[in-house]
């Protein structure tokens, strides 16, 4: 029995986990693995017969300093409805792979650290879902540590993200404390069990939930515990507004859940949360023939954007993945999908199912599912693809980067190669590549610090290439734009200063801000821009 597009569209959850690092973003995302039934500890996943560590950290890099600095995506059935959980970098340096990664979520889980309230990453990472009209569900996380005060917390969403908080849950206590929480509509108490040793694959679960007011609550919570959550339930519920389903999907409320990942408690009711109230696939803004349109996700014809670009996730082949989050359709194994902007034709005939860096071939997909592509060079970040190679879908910004070092390789004799491992990388849009008009050096450009760390990692442990970076005279680079004469007659005129990027696109380096700042006001008639979508 087969359904249509709309209807498999309609079941599908496509999410991201936002945060601060250390918030507990991983443990969040490899508990909810655990309770969708997708693996079966947290950083086991069941396959071919056998368990393999499998984490949404894969690269070396990330299992070694303990963060997460690729977006990576994992699918998964529960209860009816298929998950698609994009897990994104938590750090700042990597906030481009991030915000593109946003653009394929319907909605956005945002982890508190409850000890810490609101963190400045946490903050920018809300700002570019408010860009993107995403809606926003809180989780607030370590209850089973020191807390702030949960009112204290909700004052903190209400006031620095204008958002109204609705706590679906109300914590009893924190910390040594903490004995689980109460259910705000069912009335019912969800027990805490600490557990007394063990990972998280001895752990034996949590006690079920009981009726609040029922006999039985004793054996958990003494009479000042209950009055005391008794108070604050009924003080959160009669301060607080209830929660409005329309209202969070417009982004002016955000329903709230308590709980512990490492101790995968409240989990499970988040997930619940997310596949009763998180929208499935809307419609996406196109341009058809030069004119404006929505696809929406029931349509017949296929078509879907390239939100990222991932290099070597086997290490055992020199494989080059274009992640495609469809929009519309009904995706079949072996099907032609046109490159909107080249024209190209595809036939993508071993499409990939995600989790992690594990891999299935895909034999049918919708909209609001993500897709893997291997490619070599066809596909890049930003491209839209369709049936019929006529719709574009807006396209993914490059930003600005803010540190320019100069790279190069230790041994003269493997200066090819690092060309192309150099253009590889910045084809996944991690880093950008300028490549001067006068001199051999390449120009590496990055938002932080750590995006060169990963990038010496990664040269070195796939290319090997062992790699230097040195500080460039360059502080910032603005893509020109203007017309044809007005662009020859600057790069002539500033030519030392001249780049290009790796599509080809004129780049002025400058050595200062106040530079460019000059620059641009003697030459009016062309553009600095901070940012560039690929056409």
């Amino acid at each position: 029995m087969t359904t249509s597009p709309a209807a498999e569209a309609a079941r599908r959850r496509t999410f991201a986990i936002i945060s601060h690092p250390d918030a507990g973003k991983t443990t969040l995302t490899e508990n909810l693995l655990l309770a969708g039934g997708a693996i079966r500890a947290a950083g086991q996943v069941r396959a071919r017969g056998e368990n393999r560590r499998t984490r949404s950290d894969w690269m070396k890099i990330e299992r070694e300093r303990g963060i997460s600095v690729s977006a990576s995506v994992m699918t998964f059935d529960h209860d009816g409805l298929m998950f698609n959980l994009l897990d994104t970098p938590g750090h700042e340096d990597f906030s481009e792979d991030t915000y593109r990664t946003l653009t394929a979520a319907d909605a956005a889980v945002m982890v508190l650290d409850a000890a810490k309230g609101i963190e400045p990453q946490t903050l920018k990472l809300f700002e570019v879902c408010r860009l993107r009209d995403i809606p926003i569900v809180t989780f607030i996380n370590k209850m089973d540590r020191e807390a702030q005060d949960p009112f204290e917390l909700l004052d903190e969403i209400a006031s620095k993200l204008a958002l109204d908080p609705s706590p679906l849950y109300w914590p009893a206590g924190s910390g040594g404390r903490f004995k689980g929480m109460l259910d705000l509509r069912a009335d019912k108490f969800l027990p805490f069990a600490k557990r007394t040793g063990g990972g998280a694959a001895e752990d034996d679960g949590h006690p079920q939930a009981i009726a609040f007011k029922g006999n039985a609550i004793v054996s958990y919570l003494d009479p000042d515990e209950q009055e005391e959550l008794r108070d604050n339930a009924e003080l959160a519920q009669g301060g607080l507004k209830p929660f409005d389903p329309q209202s969070f999907l417009e982004g002016h409320m955000t329903p709230v859940f308590f709980g512990s990942a490492l101790r995968h408690f409240g989990v499970d009711q988040l997930l619940e949360g997310l596949g009763a109230y998180a929208p499935p696939p809307k419609a996406v803004a196109a341009v058809k023939g030069g004119e404006a349109i929505h696809v929406a996700p029931g349509d017949r014809e296929v078509s879907g954007f390239i939100f990222k670009i991932q290099a070597n996730m086997d290490p055992n082949h020199r494989d080059r993945i274009a992640f495609l989050r469809l929009t519309s359709g009904e995706f079949e194994r072996g099907m032609k999908l046109k490159v909107q902007n080249t024209g190209r034709q595809l036939s993508v005939n071993a499409p990939i199912m995600f989790f992690a860096s594990d891999r299935e071939l895909a034999e049918e997909a919708f909209a609001g599912d993500v897709i893997g592509i291997p490619n070599h060079g066809v596909l890049r970040v930003g491209d839209s693809l369709s049936e019929s190679g006529t719709l574009r879908f807006a396209g993914l910004p490059n930003f600005a980067p803010e540190i320019l070092q100069r790279v190069r390789v230790k041994d003269p004799l493997k200066a090819k190669h690092l060309k192309k491992a150099l253009e590889g990388l910045a084809e996944e849009g991690v880093t950008q590549l300028f490549r001067p008009m006068i001199g051999a050096d390449f120009i590496v450009g990055a938002v932080g610090p750590l995006q060169f760390e990963v990038m010496a990692d990664r040269l070195a442990n796939e290319y090997q290439l062992e790699v230097l970076f040195e500080p460039s005279p360059y502080a910032e680079a603005r893509w020109i734009v203007g017309d044809k004469a007005d662009l020859e007659d600057f790069q002539g005129k500033h030519r030392p200063q001249m780049a290009t990027d790796i599509d080809d696109q004129p780049v002025f380096l400058a050595k200062s801000s106040w530079e460019t700042g000059y620059v641009a006001e003697r030459y009016p008639k062309v553009a600095f821009e901070r940012s560039k979508e690929r056409a």
